[in-house]
């Protein structure tokens, strides 16, 4: 997947062009819907489509304080849109200078950089532009004036329910995977990117890796049985998530480090994206360093048998 970082940079690309617009947190059915239906019209037309999407999430640049976690920051974000088979992205940098652009003036961006714009597709409900004055509205009246179709997709349901990207926090938040894997149309998993810790897991016979996270939206603190993939390989582990009251009294930021079965080797650096399979039990704060590696032999113990064929 070719991967652009400018609208002016649109000019190298073969015409006409059809555009996904949207800011895809998740890359849900949603915004599924959104690509595939652009992909689809280019290829009956003969035409190059391309995914448009923003970074950071304008939301943080805006309006921080208020800003949601995300379900998949950048980097992420564009491994599973380069997953959905898409050739062409563009990323455009989201800062308060860009957020100012009239909505107008973003358009007339697109067209003149597009050799030529055909067709932009945006979901039902998107917003752009200066104060989000941009709308589904705005852009068609844009697209009878610079001759590009325009299209709208409608909300995509699953159980009666709409598919969101709120919807989505809210699951994982509670910890209901089985109704974040239906709206993301996928099982959802957290990437990291694992950094060197206090190595007292190592000292104590279970190393872990410690993860900072690209995704900002956890689950709920506790002990799981997880399926991380390592440069494409999948192994299984033991993730535990929370504040370690055991060994890190008053901490307050969560950590989120996983003991991986049967692995030896070093990964500092190294991208790891993990799927939480089962929920083990709560996290807790132990008597003794002795009493939480008994507990940590028992997490382990369950994990191999609920992996075992």
């Amino acid at each position: 997947m070719e991967i652009i970082r400018s609208i002016e940079e649109l000019e190298r690309l073969h015409g006409p062009l059809f555009l996904a617009i949207g800011v895809f947190d998740g890359v849900h059915r949603g915004h599924q819907a959104v690509i595939s239906t652009s992909a689809s019209h280019a290829r009956s037309s003969n035409g190059t489509p391309l995914v448009v999407t923003f970074d950071p999430h304008p939301v943080k640049v805006l309006r921080p304080n208020d800003a949601p976690h995300l379900l998949t920051a950048t980097e992420h974000k564009i491994a599973l849109i380069r997953d959905l088979g898409v050739d062409h992205l563009l990323v455009i940098n989201f800062d308060k200078k860009f957020a100012a652009t009239a909505p107008e003036k973003f358009v007339e961006q697109l067209v003149a950089h597009s050799k030529p714009l055909r067709e932009i597709c945006v979901g039902h409900e998107w917003s752009f532009g200066k104060d989000r004055r941009g709308n589904l509205d705005l852009l068609k009246e844009l697209g009878a004036q610079f001759h590009f179709h325009v299209v709208g997709i409608p909300p995509v349901k699953v159980n009666g329910a709409v598919v969101s990207s709120t919807a989505i926090r809210q699951a994982v938040e509670k910890g209901d995977f089985a109704t974040a894997a239906v709206m993301l149309g996928r099982e959802y998993t957290i990437l990291g990117t694992v950094k060197a810790g206090e190595k007292l897991g190592k000292k104590l016979g279970y190393p872990t890796a410690n993860l900072s996270a690209h995704s900002e939206q956890f689950p709920p603190n506790g002990v799981y049985l997880a399926e991380a993939w390592i440069q494409g390989v999948l192994y299984h582990g033991v993730v535990n998530l929370g504040y370690r009251p055991t060994v890190s009294s008053g901490r307050s930021e969560r950590v989120l480090e996983i003991y991986l079965l049967d692995f030896n080797r070093e990964i500092y650096g190294e991208n790891v994206e993990v799927r939480f399979v089962r929920y083990l039990r709560p996290e807790r704060k132990f008597d003794s360093l002795e009493a939480l590696v008994r507990q940590i032999e028992a997490d382990v113990r369950q994990a191999r048998d609920l992996c075992a064929p």
